[in-house]
């Protein structure tokens, strides 16, 4: 590519601070396989006043999966020899199995298990131990979709990818990642920090924001395989100077790992092996973010640009948009500019097929639409309807059809009514889920309805139900034991033929179609 222009990318982070603002982070660019940009900004403890380092280790969260599958690659030579392996891990699915190939590319099914922790009853802080991670898929016992038709984010592929791997291997995820990975390509620093509770260096992440202050995150998880490597910004620098070095080598793990892969009916994956598919500019792009409470890191890597960009914070800022500021500088294209809406796009469909709500909500220059995990930012397009990296949306009279390439997903979403001004009291009453072997309860009391699960994790908190339409219901869960939290859930009531109430269906985009029958 062409000469990056330093100047601009040393403007990006010189703002990069107030613009995405916070106790503290780090980020840094490599062209060529050099390293042109390095900055720490801010704290890593704010009580010590303890300053962010380049070499402070932070956790890099779900980064990690590639590095997973990386060593799988390296230790199995491909995903099919662990297959065989799998149904020990899943002892009460019922129908035909994912291959560790869906595991890899999120196409596996499997509802994310640290939505499903929700539903068993947790509370944000408690702690989940390394033996619990097994008791949630010895519960599973049906997928959300036929493995490798669709794609749903699950954290779960991932940890089931590692035990399998260190299974056949007889070797640690440790001391895989550290022969295959970290040795090789210079990552002096990193470990392995499966347990949440003991952050390396004593580095802290912060929950909240300007406007509210910034609060010490309290993480009590064990996870190890779709998350727990911790690394500096040097070590991550090294990483990406790596893969430049190996770029031409066929051989090389993350050449091996960036190769694109399919769906089953032959349509492209923007997802496989651990790495997230786009196009900036004239260039492809690999990359992955990651979220745990307090912390958000993001990398981005382009072999035919030659170029990566890494950002990593200790508390919840935007490392997506930063990083992609920075590279945008880097490529010589401008930001974004805002147009105003010519129409307003505003109203809730329901998905048939994920059982899900979508809301739209319209802004000055974008809509807002409210499906996945965390909203969406949507704009107009010249040739009509609403668009972004991931989804267009287009009218259809009353219906909106969606199209999510990624997710092999194309929809005709019918509209819902208005919600009633209030909501019923009849969904009150206790609910149990065959599917999770947990329960839910549903209270009506002082105008208002909330709902708690119950499950082995415990008695969780109490939440805020939201009448959506006839018979929906939206909760929303805005704190897990994961980051970000599943968000907003979609609650459906099915009636019997005497017209009550006679069961639920509960879902979120991490992990839908939960059915639960009414005991009370």
């Amino acid at each position: 590519m062409g000469m990056i222009d330093g100047g601009r990318i040393e403007a990006e982070l010189d703002g990069l601070a107030a613009r995405f603002s916070g106790p503290g982070g780090v980020v840094g660019v490599v062209s060529e396989g050099r390293v042109i940009a390095r900055r720490a900004f801010g704290f890593a403890d704010l009580d010590t006043h303890r300053a962010m380092t380049a070499a402070t280790r932070l956790p890099i969260c779900s980064v990690s999966k590639q590095f997973t599958c990386a060593a799988m690659l390296a230790a199995c030579g491909a995903p099919e020899a662990l297959d065989e392996r799998l149904a020990a891990r899943l002892p009460n699915f019922e129908g035909p199995l994912p291959t560790v190939r869906d595991l890899c590319n999120n196409q596996s099914g499997l509802r994310d298990y640290w939505a499903l922790t929700v539903l068993h009853g947790a509370k944000a802080e408690q702690e989940f131990s390394r033996g619990d991670a097994a008791k949630v898929f010895a519960r599973t016992r049906t997928g959300h979709f036929a493995p490798g038709t669709r794609y749903s984010y699950s954290n779960g592929n991932f940890r089931l990818v590692a035990e399998l791997v260190e299974e056949a291997s007889g070797e640690t995820l440790e001391a895989l990642y550290a022969r295959h990975i970290w040795q090789p390509a210079g990552m002096a620093g990193a470990v392995l920090t499966a347990d949440t509770r003991r952050p390396e260096d004593g580095v802290v992440g912060y929950e909240g924001n300007d406007a509210t202050g910034y609060m010490p995150a309290e993480n009590s998880i064990y996870w190890r395989g779709d998350a727990g490597i911790s690394a500096s910004l040097d070590d991550m620098l090294a990483y990406e100077c790596w893969i430049d070095a190996t770029r031409e080598d066929p051989e090389s793990l993350y050449r091996r790992i960036a190769v694109p892969q399919t769906f089953r009916d032959g349509a492209p994956a923007a997802y496989g092996f651990g790495l997230q598919h786009a196009r900036v500019g004239d260039f492809a792009f690999t990359g992955h973010s990651g979220a745990l409470r307090g912390f958000r890191a993001y990398r981005i890597a382009s072999t035919e640009a030659r170029l990566s960009v890494v950002v990593m914070f200790n508390h919840h800022g935007d490392a997506y948009g930063a990083a992609h500021r920075i590279l945008r500088a880097a490529l010589g294209l401008p930001h974004p500019v805002a147009q105003p809406l010519k129409e307003r796009w505003t109203g809730r469909w329901l998905s048939r097929e994920t059982g899900l709500l979508a809301r739209l909500e319209s802004g000055y220059d974008a809509a807002t639409l409210r499906f996945a995990t965390s909203p969406e930012t949507l704009w107009e397009v010249p040739e009509g309807g609403l668009a972004s990296a991931s989804v267009t949306i287009s009218r259809e009279g009353e219906d909106i059809l969606m199209r999510r390439p990624s997710e092999n997903l194309a929809e005709r979403l019918m509209p819902v009514a208005a919600a009633p001004p209030v909501g019923s009291t009849e969904i009150a009453g206790r609910y149990h889920s065959a599917e999770l072997d947990a329960g839910i309860v549903i209270e009506c009391r002082d105008g208002g309805t909330y709902l708690w699960a119950e499950g082995f994790l415990g008695t969780g908190r109490p939440e805020i139900v939201l009448p959506a339409g006839p018979d929906l219901w939206i909760v929303a869960t805005r704190r897990s034991m994961d980051a970000p939290a599943p968000g907003d859930w979609t609650l459906q009531a099915h009636r019997d033929e005497a017209g009550r109430i006679a069961g639920l269906t509960l879902g979120c985009w991490l992990a839908r179609g939960i059915g639960y029958e009414k005991c009370s």
